[in-house]
């Protein structure tokens, strides 16, 4: 840990940015059907609008967490914040989705290059004891920016057209940038010698994986071009990441995943539960706003809106779990709201019928919040509790990229399932044979088809409902956090990371 004498300017300097670049992980989903009609395109190719942005953003996480321990979290913030501005301002001046597509990948590049660095900022300039509520902030961030994202998308689409999900980031770019190198230290570095292996391996891994999985139910799980199919790049992939842990196992120099890790049991649990949030939150949005927007006729807007009560409630619960969680076992916090989030998808699910009064909605989006709350921050503290500083990088890293896999799985577990269910709900219904998805009724829903859809999207939400009981099954097993001594003065782990440290740096 490094003193740092005023961390809190710097945490909200970085929360700035880090709320930015996860907005635009969910806010291009309500503009879809804009960007088709301003593109002239159709449904698969707006699909990669954020495939792409995901793909991008999660294949480089290991990496960029790496290098910033290496140049410095600093440094590798402001150059991300750059490149991802600019791609921004790409993004709003597309002419045709091939270069709206290619501007998300260059996004979600810049976006990978910040991410790892706001949690390894928060891990090295905050002291153990205090680390959870700024944790809280970090977690209100996270679980807000999920949430906010469909609203602001709604009302920016509504009101100035698309682009303008990608305008806006300019100006909250600049200000992210002045604030940031005004504010955040330029934390000590440590010199790395650089895992080529590891990170071609890595890429190569998650690239095949990913790539796979977001691929799958576009091509119906079978071939993709000539001999190559999903399931062979699914596998390749699964292999490939095999061996890439088998060489950061037996590699003797230094290896770009630290699995000493691991060893901690908070952190590789933390890791397991924060694959099932990110599973979760990517998942039960989109049957929710079909059904929103398809069976009950609301627009873009006023279906995001159904989620204010979730997004205010997270939003102000956040920084008080964040204080509570320092005094208290996290992991009965966790487990409540994981439980909770479950409950209230179980509820959406019973609502979801053509004839539910619209307002009874917001009971369960209440809850959700109550859950969002409980959720983000006490995952984070847990997992960088004890971490020393020197694999602070690292280990956001390694988190960061759990999470992004979560929601990559869990975008095309919830697709496959929608158009299983649909087809089983709706087998007569008009131009199946064409486009078996929900975006092939245009939002014009016949009356006597809405009941089976609204079933098809309420059993599709259990998926998520059940993962994320998988995830409150996980925190109850975490580890009583190690208590330390006050400001500068970390607890047994941290100070034994430090000692590691300068015996390496005397070894040289």
């Amino acid at each position: 840990m490094e003193n740092v004498a005023r961390p809190w300017p710097a945490l909200w300097s970085l929360v700035i940015g880090f709320f930015m670049i996860l907005i635009d992980t969910t806010i291009v989903s309500v503009a879809n059907p804009s960007i088709m009609e301003g593109l002239n395109t159709d449904i698969n190719s707006v699909i990669w609008v954020t495939s792409a942005y995901l793909l991008a953003y999660a294949v480089p996480l290991l990496i960029t967490g790496r290098l910033g321990d290496r140049f410095g979290p600093k440094k590798l913030y402001l150059s991300g914040l750059v490149v991802f501005t600019m791609a921004s301002l790409w993004c709003g001046l597309s002419g045709d989705v091939q270069t709206l597509i290619g501007a998300r990948v260059v996004q979600g590049l810049g976006a990978a290059m910040m991410t790892p660095q706001t949690m390894a900022v928060i891990t090295r300039i905050f002291p153990p004891d205090r680390r959870g509520a700024a944790m809280g902030i970090w977690g209100a961030t996270a679980g807000v920016a999920t949430l906010v994202g469909p609203i602001l998308g709604g009302v920016l689409v509504d009101g100035l057209g698309w682009e303008w999900i990608f305008f806006i980031n300019v100006p909250v770019g600049i200000v992210g940038f002045i604030l940031a190198q005004r504010f955040v230290p330029s934390l000590t570095t440590h010199p790395h010698k650089f895992d080529i292996p590891g990170v071609l391996l890595s890429a190569l891994g998650l690239f095949l994986l990913v790539f796979g999985i977001q691929e799958g139910a576009k091509y119906d799980w079978g071939t993709i071009a000539g001999p190559i199919t999903v399931w062979g790049l699914i596998i390749s992939g699964i292999a490939v990441l095999v061996v890439f842990v088998l060489w950061q196992k037996f590699n003797k120099g230094e290896p770009l995943l630290p699995l000493s890790l691991f060893k901690d049991r908070n952190f590789s649990l933390a890791n397991i539960a924060i694959t099932t949030v990110g599973f979760t939150v990517t998942a039960f949005s989109l049957p929710l706003i079909f059904y929103y927007q398809i069976v009950r006729g609301l627009t873009p807007t006023q279906s995001a809106l159904m989620m204010v009560p979730m997004a205010l409630i997270s939003g102000g619960l956040a920084p008080v779990v964040g204080r509570i969680i320092d005094k208290v076992n996290p992991k009965f916090i966790t487990a409540t709201g994981l439980v909770l989030m479950s409950v209230a998808l179980f509820w959406n699910a019973l609502l979801m019928h053509p004839d539910t009064a619209i307002w009874l909605f917001l009971l369960p989006s209440a809850v959700l919040g109550f859950a969002n709350a409980g959720i983000w921050a006490p995952l984070s503290s847990t997992v960088t509790r004890n971490l020393p500083p020197r694999q602070a990088g690292a280990g956001s890293g390694v988190y960061n990229t759990t999470r992004q896999i979560g929601a990559v799985l869990g975008s095309a577990a919830i697709a496959v399932l929608i158009q299983a269910r649909l087809a089983a709900e709706l087998p007569a219904r008009p131009g199946a044979g064409a486009d078996a998805s929900p975006m092939g009724f245009g939002g014009a829903l016949p009356e006597a088809l809405q009941e089976g859809f609204s079933t098809a999207m309420g059993q599709s939400i259990l998926l998520p409902a059940a993962v994320i009981l998988l995830g409150a099954a996980v925190a109850l097993f975490f580890a009583k956090p190690k208590p330390v001594q006050g400001w500068g003065e970390p607890g047994p782990a941290v100070a034994a990371g430090a000692e590691t440290d300068k015996a390496a740096a005397e070894r040289g």
